[in-house]
């Protein structure tokens, strides 16, 4: 019985196995967002078992979350220093100067 195991240098990881073995979360967000473009990749190719196919569906919902988690926090940081350097701009500013 087939199981997806890890992820090593962005290509999905087969080896015979009964365990499920934890996914370690990824390094940054543009790991985990190549990594889910690959589990994409593989699954369209639709040479997985349904095993597999399940386990990298798992997975690519994992790092969906994460890659989610990760853009709502940046998007969070930014509107915080928008809102402490952001003033109404106007072309009178720029003139007055």
């Amino acid at each position: 019985m087939e199981s997806l195991v890890h992820r090593s240098h962005n290509k999905l990881i087969m080896a015979k196995s009964t365990k499920i073995v934890a996914s370690p979360p990824p390094k940054d967000f543009e790991a985990g967002l190549t990594e889910l473009e690959n589990i994409v990749t593989s699954m369209e190719a639709g040479k997985m078992s349904l095993e597999v196919s399940l386990l990298a569906h798992k997975r690519g919902v994992e790092l969906l979350q994460y890659c989610q988690a990760t853009l709502q926090s940046a998007q969070q940081q930014v509107r915080i220093l928008e809102a402490d350097t952001l003033k109404n701009f106007s072309s009178t500013n720029i003139d007055e100067k």
